[in-house]
């Protein structure tokens, strides 16, 4: 399956050209299908994109916004990834309150993965899906050494390796589903698991491919040498 990787000399500059896929992707999916359905990722780099986001000129009521995994935290704590793209981007447009979609976490993980697995067959397939990777190699709330269920759209993690043990993730038959996958990679501490993943380890990012492959943003930082 296509893996396409683009290279950028900073975090900063992955943040820029991830914005303007967004939006372009956005322009396509309303001109073909009359609305834009993307799935966002959390972490530093993304929160740069969103904030980016803030003065763009976009049909923001054709926008629908998911989300690819969240904390079981209350519903306006500061470490989940619904109240940081609020904070950075959603809160300051005009994309209605009703066209976001977060994981309803602070309900338990049992009840929010009911849920969200209604929204998600609702939703699918999804125009553009974010994901970030983790210095372990993990994507969304896909941890390495979990079993992953290719057959799952929502699944519950008990006990991710980093705090909070309790999430909500989307799981590979959502990922795989959607029409285009963006991977963003920044900073040193990624290198050691960007080369056991172009080195073919059996890591979870691995084993996202979208409908058409994915696209790669990463910096010189994450590169390292390989």
């Amino acid at each position: 399956m296509r893996q396409d990787w683009h290279t950028f000399d900073d975090a900063e500059a992955v943040a820029q050209v991830t914005a303007e896929r967004i939006l372009n992707s956005a322009t396509q999916a309303i001109e073909t299908q009359g609305r834009f359905k993307l799935v966002l990722a959390g972490g530093t780099t993304p929160a740069q994109a969103y904030h980016l986001l803030r003065t763009a000129d976009a049909d923001w009521e054709k926008w629908f916004i998911y989300f690819g995994d969240e904390r079981c935290l209350p519903a306006d704590h500061p470490e989940r990834n619904s109240v940081m793209a609020c904070e950075n981007w959603l809160a300051h447009v005009a994309l209605p309150a009703e066209n976001i979609y977060p994981i309803p976490t602070e309900e338990g993980i049992d009840r929010a993965v009911e849920k969200y697995t209604a929204v998600v067959a609702a939703a699918q397939p999804f125009d553009l899906v974010l994901l970030g990777m983790g210095e372990d190699g993990h994507t969304a709330s896909l941890f390495p050494g979990h079993p992953l269920d290719a057959s799952a759209t929502v699944v519950a993690v008990r006990d991710a390796p980093k705090p909070p043990p309790q999430r909500v993730s989307l799981g590979l038959a959502a990922l795989n589903t959607a029409r285009e996958v963006l991977i963003i990679v920044t900073g040193r501490g990624k290198q050691a698991a960007v080369q056991c993943w172009q080195a073919g380890e059996d890591l979870p990012i691995a084993h996202v491919h979208g409908q058409d492959g994915v696209d790669v943003y990463i910096d010189s930082a994450a590169l390292g040498d390989v």
